[in-house]
């Protein structure tokens, strides 16, 4: 089985092919944001980080910008600088460099401001653009696939049906050869042990506990119970009483397969298949940055309320596990996976389904979220306070 990507020199596979203009401090978002705006073809990553913070963060911005930049969904890469942040310019800039794409840098304070770094960036980024720009797609095997899965604005259905679907896409990847990389650690709680059973070894198990473990003892050092904040005021509204039963249902999305083991939140994904965890929050914009710098080509996600929003170079789409949201919110939801809950398909149906949809995405078909240009979700997600 085969799928139509963008290969790279370094042998990844991209199913979009843009050029990424990274900010490497929240300082510089308007100008990366201005530069965007003049060039057809690139994408911008707009994030509240990379100054002021503690130097773990500072290391976990840099490594998740530089893994955001080796995305394979991205030809060539602007980076945008201040000049005197606190993440490391120069590592970004050489670890996107090490992939074979072409990657420029500007920097504001020494062009002499936002007019001039504007200027500059807007003719860089329009010569990367025009050089990736004849670059076609070439067939490779569907083992190239790297999928990111999770579940939001969830609801009963969620469990029921939806994470049904993506679990049963999980699985049947995992099994021709592919990568599949879930997260949410947050909605792990109570369903940990489910998923230390299915960890390829002891101490990959270990690590499971441990992930969720500190996620809780994060928030209990602000005097909270995690508890308090999942399930959401939504999820409650949606029919989910507790977070063990929140997560018991988020967990079906992950499929069946034994876990491969624990990624830290930068991470990219290694050369070995099959199923990963990353250690990431629930929310939104900080999972899918999270997600982006696997590696992962595109996102299945879950939903029961419906959660609309997408990413900037990675193709979401959203599978939505209740028939009523799909009909209300039918323009942002590009599978009705209630038809589960209502009777007329199967889970094995639905998921098949979910698979040819995943394969025209990956060949170049947009998602609702990139045809309407929902597509600005990102923040990176950090452990310490801003100082």
């Amino acid at each position: 089985m085969q799928f139509m990507g963008y290969v790279r020199a370094n042998g990844s596979v991209g199913s979009r092919n843009y050029v990424g203009i990274i900010p490497t401090v929240t300082c510089a978002n308007d100008v990366a944001n201005a530069i965007k705006a003049q060039v057809m073809g690139t994408v911008t990553f707009l994030h509240h980080q990379g100054c002021c913070q503690l130097p773990p963060d500072l290391d976990r911005v840099t490594k998740t910008l530089a893994n955001i930049g080796c995305s394979p969904n991205l030809g060539a890469v602007l980076l945008v600088s201040l000049g005197c942040e606190g993440t490391d310019v120069d590592y970004v800039t050489e670890e996107i460099r090490k992939t074979g794409k072409p990657v420029e840098v500007i920097r504001i304070q020494e062009l002499g401001g936002v007019t001039n770094a504007i200027r500059e960036g807007t003719n860089l980024a329009r010569k990367l653009a025009m050089g990736i720009a004849s670059q076609q797609r070439e067939p490779v095997d569907i083992s190239r696939v790297v999928m990111s899965i999770k579940c939001g604005a969830s609801d009963a259905t969620s469990g029921m049906a939806s994470n049904c679907v993506i679990g049963y896409v999980a699985d049947k990847l995992v099994d021709l050869g592919a990568t599949v990389v879930f997260g949410e650690t947050t909605e792990f709680i109570g369903a940990e042990h489910i998923l230390a059973r299915r960890a390829v070894n002891g101490e990959v198990g270990k690590k499971i506990y441990e992930i969720v473990d500190a996620m809780e003892t994060r928030a209990k050092s602000l005097g909270c119970d995690m508890r308090k904040g999942q399930p959401t005021p939504g999820n409650i509204a949606g029919g989910l009483s507790t977070i063990e039963e929140k997560s018991l249902g988020a967990i079906v999305k992950s499929g069946t397969r034994p876990i491969q083991g624990v990624l830290e939140y930068p991470d990219r994904v290694t050369e070995e298949k099959g199923l990963w965890i990353k250690d990431t929050p629930g929310r939104e914009p900080e999972i899918l940055t999270g997600m982006a710098a696997t590696g992962a080509q595109f996102m299945m996600f879950s939903t029961g309320r419906g959660a609309p929003q997408g990413f900037p170079s990675m193709p979401v789409i959203k599978i939505c596990g209740n028939p009523n949201t799909y009909e209300h919110m039918e323009n942002d939801m590009d599978l009705n996976a209630g038809l589960v809950i209502k009777g007329e398909r199967t889970i094995e149906e639905m998921g098949e389904e979910a698979f040819a949809l995943m394969l025209r995405v990956l060949n170049g078909e947009m998602t609702k979220n990139e045809a309407i240009g929902y597509t600005s979700s990102i923040d990176i997600h950090c452990l310490g306070p801003v100082i």
